[in-house]
């Protein structure tokens, strides 16, 4: 009986960590390396914060994209923006209570106005924000987006 209790509790602990979303630090460089070095053909790369409230009414919608899209070559980055001193006391926890499944980073630059400027030079620094890019088209959006405006602009590509 307790082999069979520990079993079931290894096997519940380890689905669990499973599932749990991994949020990464990343700066610029290695951003643009990731998307460089990347399989697939599209990427949507959205700039956020926790603290942003627009930001979390259309994290939803960037989750449906990938939903929708499995079989396209299409990442979906999550970067968020909040200080890298918050990454354990509220980035992965709200990742986790969100229950966000595409990957997420978290901005790892401590010069906002020069990452700002490496992301798209006519980029304000307001968030949400959001980076279209295939093959070699780029495409910045500063803007808050329905799922319809999302798909839009990704089928623009």
């Amino acid at each position: 009986m307790k082999i069979n209790v520990l079993i079931i509790f290894v096997v519940f602990a380890f689905s669990v960590s499973g599932y749990s979303q991994n949020v990464k630090l990343l700066n610029i460089d290695q951003l643009n390396e990731r998307i460089k070095n990347g399989k697939d053909s599209t990427y949507v790369v959205n700039f956020w914060a926790t603290w942003c409230a627009p930001c979390i009414k259309e994290l939803p919608h960037f989750e449906k994209l990938k939903a929708d899209h499995k079989s396209d070559k299409l990442a979906v980055l999550l970067v968020s923006v909040d200080f890298k001193s918050k990454l354990n006391s509220a980035v992965v926890p709200f990742v986790k209570r969100k229950n966000l499944k595409n990957e997420v980073f978290l901005l790892n630059e401590s010069n906002p106005q020069e990452y700002i400027d490496r992301i798209d030079k006519d980029w304000s620094g307001s968030i949400p924000a959001t980076l279209f890019i295939k093959e070699d088209k780029r495409k910045f959006i500063e803007s808050e987006f329905t799922y319809e405006q999302l798909l839009t602009e990704y089928k623009k590509l």
